[in-house]
């Protein structure tokens, strides 16, 4: 069943995470704002975190003309100062934070020998640096607070090595296992990670990664896709499994890669 979460209120959605506080991270667009829109609907409180002002602002108005509760945070989330920041302002409107969607990424298509210093430590700091510190800053106040839900966008690149993403790869691969040291660090107090891996999606994100990879020599028609993934994901089924994973009918589910997929990594 697909879920259009830009409509009225779904059944399969409501009150799932009723009385949740979470951060979405990278929540602005794509699978980030799909993510905004469910879990708000779902019922929980959102604060999105986001370095892209125009499209924040328009994302929380849209959900509060709704009557959801959604705030935008303007962040720079591999600043450990920002984020503390924003998690300030959060707390002091909502309380606590008990659930985290870190989503916030981009993508870098080039062959590894053409690759520079500049390109591994941008990629590097919005990918990884930017999980490190808001999980760390998030799973230090749920501690305090009896525990809660940890959720990062990895993707199937982060097992499998894929030509001219090699950066990407890598990066993909820390935070999922930052996802699964989460779990078993933290499992006995009642907080819970894991990661969402998904193929290719139809964003502005996933659709540039296309290009940019036909642009280098490659070749994703559409008979191509189909042979990996049957057709291109939409946003809104990642932003259905993160919120799964955050939800409490996960609540046995801890350190898991959830692959959105449609099989590829299965198919080898």
């Amino acid at each position: 069943m697909r879920i259009d979460t830009r409509m009225g209120t779904s059944a399969a959605l409501q009150g799932r995470l009723s009385g949740r506080t979470a951060i979405i991270t990278g929540g602005a667009n794509g699978m980030g704002l799909a993510a905004v829109r469910q879990f708000a609907e779902a019922g929980a409180r959102v604060a999105i975190l986001d370095i892209a002002g125009e499209a924040g602002r328009a994302a929380a108005a849209e959900q509060q003309v709704l009557g959801r509760e959604v705030m935008f945070v303007e962040t720079d989330a591999t600043s450990s100062t920002a984020v503390r920041a924003a998690l300030a302002e959060v707390n002091a409107a909502w309380g606590p934070v008990d659930t985290l969607f870190s989503h916030a990424g981009t993508i870098i298509v080039k062959p590894l020998h053409e690759s520079t210093d500049e390109d591994y430590d941008r990629l590097m700091a919005i990918n990884v640096r930017s999980a490190f510190i808001v999980c760390r800053e998030v799973v230090a106040q749920m501690r305090q607070n009896g525990g809660g839900s940890v959720v990062i966008t990895s993707s199937i690149g982060g097992e499998k090595g894929f030509a001219l993403e090699s950066l990407y790869c890598m990066t993909k691969g820390a935070v999922l296992q930052l996802a699964r040291s989460i779990a078993v660090e933290y499992r006995d107090e009642n907080i819970r990670a894991n990661a969402v891996c998904p193929g290719f999606v139809k964003t502005a994100h996933g659709l540039r990664e296309i290009d940019e990879l036909d642009g280098q020599g490659q070749n994703w028609n559409e008979a191509d896709l189909h042979g990996v993934q049957g057709r291109l994901c939409e946003p809104e089924e990642v932003a259905a499994a993160a919120l799964w994973l955050a939800s409490d009918e996960a609540s046995f589910v801890n350190g898991t890669a959830l692959y959105v997929d449609n099989g590829w990594y299965a198919k080898g």
